[in-house]
């Protein structure tokens, strides 16, 4: 969940590489550092975010280097607990993302062959192994550290003395820009746009080598060729654009994400084998997860297709029997836990589908088949308009798998809503959220998982704790929380469930609970019981239900803003889940 690059060529390469790492700071953000080699190597590193603290970082001269942005996993956010890592000799400086998980045998056995250690991460354990191996030959000492290592990395490797930098992957995100007579090596290509177009994804057991004479990619010591991909993201798309944050940006791209998205999964884009499918089971996490419960609760009304819909972090350990297509949802198609998945559901011989965001993540290389949302990328940790691409990825596998049910028609304007939903001001809801310690959000049939995804907004950016449920589970124990200081936001749009969300609403009411109530314009009789009410356009169920998501999303993050809270970066969180 850590962000790296790497730069050779003929710019600064401490210049490149911090702002590179500034890019990845959705990756993580509590500390940061840089080595480069001018020819001797030169670190710095430091405790705290690099879009603060990076003047002394961009002072390291060299035309060669690596660099890191923290997420921390093993030890505390610390100058010396921050990467890059030493060898013994100062020499061999190490970045890496992902979690080697016997360091602590590999840490034992090291001291006791005289190696001293600096830091308290497992990471530090590859620059000793590289040292043990280094004779001269780089690449050579890094292929024999790596196969000491279980678990996850992704790795850049520099050495005082070397006009070389040597990258290996493992389980975790790695790509290849490839420029006129420069090269780069990141996480993901947010730090490459402006530099090229150009790029190299790695696979798993690949390990690559940059020097001034071009690239070289080896599998488990073999040469092999890569291709390189065209990248059509441009500079535009990872910067701000005027908004205060990129997550209100993102907000705002959503009209247009939903649009291209929905019209972009044309009929051509799935095989006969995945439109009448047995059963389907949904893997995801977070966010993708809630996408998920809403194609559960569309598929099985619309297509009459049993769906279930599984935790990446669980399926993994406590497999369910399996039958029909696995569809996993990954925004960035690096997700851990539900690449785990994705691998175990093809041991089962399972047909696999992939929705993701990232064109050449490693989900696209695993799955038998995928639908590329059109979100671009999305740097705020808080996912907004990736949710909503997936929702019209889904909404439109729906329509394929039932082309009768009409949904395409009613899909069409939805783009309109949102910039509907968008324009509404909701200060007075955000009075009565910003001083509550405690929210529940409520839903039923497809606007539970809108209740659950509302919840986890507001709990990520503004720290208030906050519950989403199916609105007739709230007498089967919540209730005793509710109070006047205990706010409900309830989502109450016309339907089979209409009326008695009406009732479950009076009974909150009862408890004197404050009712922020969410529901088709003009509804007279929710509007008079409820204490804030937010409309919604009078249209289709589900273009309601995109407009509602995007309305909790305004609410998360105006809530947020108005308590001070750091919307793009909230405490402990990183963007992209790379680790278990």
């Amino acid at each position: 969940m850590c962000g790296i690059v790497g730069y050779i060529g003929f710019r600064s390469a401490a210049d490149v590489i911090v702002e590179g790492l500034q890019k990845l700071e959705y990756r993580g953000y509590d500390s940061f550092g840089v080595a480069t080699s001018n020819p001797h190597l030169a670190v710095y590193k430091c405790e705290g975010k690099i879009s603060e603290k990076f003047e002394k970082a961009r002072e390291l001269h060299g035309s060669i280097g690596v660099g890191h942005t923290r997420w921390a996993t093993h030890g505390v956010p610390s100058d010396r607990n921050a990467h890059p890592h030493l060898d013994c000799t100062g020499r061999i400086a190490v970045v890496h993302n992902g979690i080697i998980e016997n360091y602590s045998a590999l840490t034992r056995e090291l001291k006791e062959r005289g190696h001293t250690f600096l830091s308290e991460t497992d990471t530090e354990v590859v620059a000793h192994l590289i040292e043990e191996a280094y004779d001269g030959d780089l690449r050579a000492a890094v292929a024999q550290a790596i196969t000491h290592l279980k678990g996850s990395y992704a790795l850049l490797v520099t050495a005082e003395g070397h006009e070389e930098i040597v990258a290996a992957r493992d389980s975790s995100p790695l790509v290849l820009g490839i420029g006129d007579q420069e090269l780069f090596a990141a996480s993901d290509v947010t730090p490459l746009i402006g530099y090229t177009e150009r790029v190299v994804y790695l696979d798993d057991g690949d390990l690559a080598t940059l020097d001034r004479e071009g690239w070289h990619v080896y599998h488990h010591g073999t040469p092999v060729k890569r291709a390189i991909e065209h990248v059509d993201w441009d500079v535009e798309t990872v910067r701000k654009g005027g908004f205060p944050h990129y997550m209100l940006k993102e907000i705002f791209e959503q009209p247009k994400v939903f649009y291209d998205t929905f019209h972009g999964i044309t009929p051509e884009s799935l095989p006969e084998r995945y439109r009448r499918p047995s059963e389907i089971t949904v893997v995801a996490c977070g966010s993708s997860y809630h996408a998920g419960l809403v194609f559960k609760y569309l598929c099985e009304s619309t297509c009459r297709i049993p769906v279930r819909a599984e935790l990446g972090s669980e399926f993994k350990y406590f497999t369910p029997p399996l039958k029909g297509i696995v569809m996993v949802i990954t925004q960035s198609g690096e997700t851990a836990d539900t690449l785990a998945a994705l691998k175990k559901a093809k041991a089962y011989n399972c047909p696999t589908l992939a929705i993701t965001n990232v064109l050449g993540s490693t989900v696209t290389r695993i799955a038998d088949h995928t639908l590329y949302m059109r979100a671009g990328p999305e740097i705020s940790v808080a996912a907004t308009k990736s949710f909503v691409a997936q929702l019209a990825v889904l909404m439109q596998l729906v329509n394929l798998m039932s082309p009768k049910s009409g949904l395409s028609g009613s899909l069409e304007r939805a783009n309109s809503a949102i910039d509907e939903v968008l324009l509404q001001d909701i200060g007075r809801a955000v009075e009565i959220c910003r001083p509550a310690e405690h929210l529940f959000y409520v839903g039923r049939g497809l606007f539970y998982p809108i209740a659950l995804e509302g919840a986890l907004k507001m709990k990520e950016i503004s720290y208030i704790h906050a519950e989403g449920y199916a609105a007739g589970e709230l007498k089967h124990g919540p209730f005793a929380l509710l109070s006047e200081e205990t706010p409900v936001v309830a989502l109450c749009s016309p339907g089979d469930t209409y009326s008695i969300m009406l009732s479950n609403i009076k009974e909150m009411k009862a408890r004197k609970a404050p009712i922020i109530g969410i529901g088709a314009r003009g509804d007279r009789e929710l509007i008079d019981i409820v204490d804030v009410f937010l409309p919604i356009p009078e249209s289709h169920e589900l273009v309601q239900l995109i407009a509602t998501s995007v309305l909790l999303q305004q609410l998360a993050y105006q809530t947020a803003v108005a308590l001070g809270r750091d919307v793009d970066q909230p405490r402990n969180l990183a963007k992209s889940v790379t680790v278990e």
